[in-house]
């Protein structure tokens, strides 16, 4: 994006004309083809998630998050419970349509209205949503809100040493932007942050990548995907590793 210039010469950003913040999130469900993301509620929502994230039996899925792995459902609804009502980070539950079932869950948080800027995480998958069409439609449909409510900048973090998140990012469109040294004690290690974004800019496309990959004739009869997703966002990326 080229710069302006001001009267001393000096190079500044470019005019955000008639933008004004945008509002929170609201806590509405989200509905795709094949999955409703929904606030998190425990009564609804707890014993499901945590029946399929028992699927894990060795919580592998946990390393990189800073709770769990939770080996009780006592004490995944105490953690739900202590999360569920907070309204930054803001919890959703996904919900596979084919079952009917919570199977994940997933936030927006660091909300920043008056920057623009909204992040997605906490997101743990179990195994019944990982690697399925729902998994990828989550995170389409909450990219979908936030740049329909006016978020200028959709934000992705991790471990920087967690490959397959990073991995996932760039596949969703997210431009890698860094490493923050030293960014956080987590479980009483040390984390390195990576970060990766997309813009409003880039929206319209990502748009039309995700739309053409989740089209039902984009799979075959085994449900096998004919295009890659990373094919259609690649090409969109300005930044990759």
């Amino acid at each position: 994006m080229p710069q302006d210039v001001n009267a001393f010469g000096q190079p500044v950003g470019f005019r955000v004309d008639g933008w004004t913040p945008p509002p929170a999130p609201p806590r509405e469900p989200m509905q795709g083809r094949t999955c409703r993301v929904e606030p998190l509620d425990v009564a609804r929502h707890a014993a499901d998630i945590h029946a399929a994230d028992l699927l894990d039996t060795d919580g592998r899925s946990w390393t990189y998050l800073s709770y769990g792995p939770f080996h009780s459902l006592d004490r995944y609804v105490a953690w739900a419970t202590s999360v569920a009502g907070l309204a930054d980070p803001l919890f959703h539950a996904i919900v596979d349509l084919a079952t009917g079932h919570a199977v994940g869950v997933a936030s927006y948080l660091r909300i920043d209205a008056a920057s623009g800027s909204i992040e997605v995480g906490h997101i743990h998958y179990s195994p019944r949503l990982q690697r399925t069409v729902a998994a990828t439609e989550a995170m389409y449909l909450m990219m979908q809100r936030a740049f329909a409510l006016g978020y200028r900048r959709y934000e992705w973090k991790c471990d920087a040493l967690n490959g397959a998140s990073r991995a996932a990012a760039q596949r969703l469109g997210f431009s890698y932007e860094g490493v923050f040294r030293q960014a956080r004690v987590t479980k009483g290690r040390n984390r390195d942050t990576a970060w990766y974004a997309a813009i409003d800019s880039e929206w319209p496309a990502l748009d039309r990548a995700f739309r053409r990959w989740l089209d039902p004739v984009n799979f075959d009869a085994q449900g096998c995907q004919r295009l890659s997703l990373s094919a259609l966002t690649t090409p969109i990326l300005v930044n990759r590793e």
